[in-house]
């Protein structure tokens, strides 16, 4: 991925990662399209930070998504990246029913509201001479975290989403990246103030690193998230799943 010259657009940027992520494209000499739900928050985004644009979108609502996909290629026709950063984390207690409710609102933003983007924005991205879909997962697409069992699955299956979406786009000008990232200080799961959480700047820096120094890199993976993406194939995987146990 070339990280300046790009118009992207980025569903789930109002805070954290999303935000963060925006900030650092801008900075790059990218237009950033960000969304959201919350309307207050996306108008203090752009007065804050001008030349950043905004659209409203709720990525669990198939009807929004289709609505604010629509607006953002009429208001920005030269968009060639989509960055799919909107997600939720939440604790579910499997021993009854009522996980359920959880269950089902974490699939609909984590899994379907990606795959209901790339369906919205393929056909437009693949017109463009060069585009970028940037999947987001977690090191939890590898080792699930046994306490968030929703999160951690969606996150496995947009790993292996990738993957096949990769392969599938490989005959049009559409690359696909996908992110993994680590337990990163954000308010995601209210991790902010945990020390054993990557600082977010940390984070953003050795990322925009990454694509800088490696444009063709497909998995883009800081090092604190080694430890869980390769468990399985170093053999550490019972060792690792027992840590995150630790936690339930």
């Amino acid at each position: 991925m070339n990280i300046t010259g790009n118009t992207i657009f980025i569903p789930g940027a109002t805070s954290g990662l999303g935000l963060g992520l925006a900030l650092r494209f801008q900075a790059a000499g990218n237009h950033v399209i960000v969304g959201g739900r919350r309307t207050d928050l996306l108008e203090r985004i752009v007065t804050e930070h001008p030349g950043i644009d905004a659209v409203q979108i709720d990525t669990a609502d198939p009807s929004s998504i289709e609505r604010a996909t629509q607006q953002v290629v009429a208001e920005h026709p030269d968009l060639d990246t989509v960055i799919l950063m909107a997600g939720i984390m939440e604790f579910e207690d499997l021993h009854t029913a009522d996980f359920l409710e959880t269950a089902e609102r974490t699939i609909a933003t984590n899994l379907l509201g990606p795959i209901r983007l790339i369906a919205a924005l393929v056909p437009h991205l693949s017109n463009r001479p060069s585009a970028t879909i940037m999947t987001v997962s977690s090191g939890l697409a590898f080792v699930p975290l046994p306490a968030t069992p929703t999160y951690s699955a969606t996150k496995a299956a947009i790993h292996s989403f990738s993957q096949s979406l990769r392969v599938q786009l490989a005959d049009t000008s559409i690359r696909v990246l996908e992110l993994a990232p680590p337990k990163v200080a954000t308010t995601l799961l209210g991790q902010q103030d945990d020390p054993d959480g990557m600082p977010v700047d940390e984070f953003l820096d050795e990322t925009m690193s990454i694509l800088e120094a490696n444009p063709d890199a497909e998995e883009i993976l800081v090092d604190r998230v080694r430890f869980l993406r390769f468990a399985e194939a170093e053999g550490r995987f019972d060792d690792v799943l027992a840590v995150l146990s630790g936690h339930v």
